[in-house]
């Protein structure tokens, strides 16, 4: 087992297919930063499906047995269908999901689930019309992420999971109503905290809701007892409700840090493995492969750069709040959530 300098096996690769996004979240990618002018990537600086194919049967040979495929938005990238094919016949890939808002889910929830695709995780942040409007930066409402939700389950991909990020003043107010709208449906809801994700959202501290306080608020109405993880590594921490009727999950990066049990590894769209959702730089794949390095070459290049790995960013920044001049970090549409 391939594991970092704290113990750490390397078990679950999230891949960015796409940079590009139809949403402008302000707490991902601002519509004032991203706007009709930004210049994403062009294509032939893009991992092709054959490149990705190629590394994914890599890292599987190194213990990767988890596949999420993110963005941006990944129902952006062309012919998507096409990739989750050839994923899902690598050896040792036994869970591949995928990260999406929505808004496209409808017209490829079949396709997707007959590509081999096993579950799939939907971002709602609010079931607010003029709050999730504020939020996803487009104007759109939550009717066609809704429909999505509805489609996937009649599909199959299933248990969907909800991921709601929530920001104080902005969305809080609404997080009771979601997890008493999707109670009892089988969809997990799993409340985010506002996390200091790139460099361009203007993160504080004071913008977060600690997950406690997220419990709480759900607890008082609808009362909740703690369960246990799935497995080693599980991002969110479960809470089940006392009637039987369903779960959530909390991911408390601020509060919380969950970095000893991390065992994720993100390849970006442009190539670059990074081995923390907050590190600064990333090491080329791409180059690499169109120099024409042989397998055993990058097996030996992800094997050191997983062996040397250190990261504890939010670990170190839960021991050192107030502490200034944080490193330029990567931003979450170039490498997923």
């Amino acid at each position: 087992m391939l594991t970092d300098k704290f113990g750490r096996p390397m078990h679950d690769l999230r891949i960015s297919v796409t940079d590009r996004c139809n949403f402008r979240c302000p707490y991902c990618m601002p519509a004032e930063i991203y706007g009709e002018a930004y210049e994403f990537l062009p294509r032939e600086d893009i991992l092709t499906f054959e490149e990705l194919t190629r590394l994914v049967g890599i890292f599987a040979e190194l213990g990767i047995g988890k596949l999420r495929i993110t963005g941006g938005e990944p129902l952006l990238r062309n012919d998507l269908p096409q990739l989750l094919n050839m994923l899902t016949d690598i050896p040792g890939i036994d869970d591949l999901t995928l990260t999406t808002n929505g808004y496209l889910l409808s017209q490829f929830a079949q396709e997707l689930k007959d590509s081999g695709l096993d579950r799939i995780t939907i971002s709602l942040d609010s079931l607010d019309d003029e709050v999730f409007k504020a939020m996803n930066g487009r104007g759109f409402t939550t009717q066609r992420v809704l429909q999505a939700i509805q489609t996937a389950s009649e599909v199959g991909l299933s248990p969907i999971k909800i991921n709601c990020v929530v920001q104080k003043g902005v969305n809080d107010h609404t997080i009771v109503d979601l997890a008493r709208h999707f109670k009892g449906t089988g969809h997990i809801v799993r409340y985010i905290e506002y996390m200091d994700v790139g460099n361009r959202n203007g993160w504080q501290s004071e913008h977060v809701v600690s997950a406690d306080e997220i419990i709480s608020r759900i607890n008082a109405e609808m009362p909740l007892e703690a369960a246990e993880s799935n497995y080693q590594g599980e991002v969110a921490a479960r809470y089940r409700y006392k009637d039987g009727s369903g779960e959530i999950g909390l991911i408390a990066s601020v509060t919380k840090p969950f970095c000893g049990d991390c065992t994720r590894v993100r390849l970006s769209t442009d190539g670059k493995i990074f081995t923390c959702l907050f590190a600064s730089e990333g090491i080329s794949l791409m180059d690499p492969i169109r120099a024409g390095a042989s397998d055993e070459d990058l097996r030996y290049l992800i094997t050191g750069i997983w062996s040397n790995r250190t990261d504890r960013y939010s670990e170190e920044r839960a021991s050192s709040p107030n502490e200034p001049g944080a490193p330029r970090k990567i931003e979450m549409y170039q490498i997923g959530g």
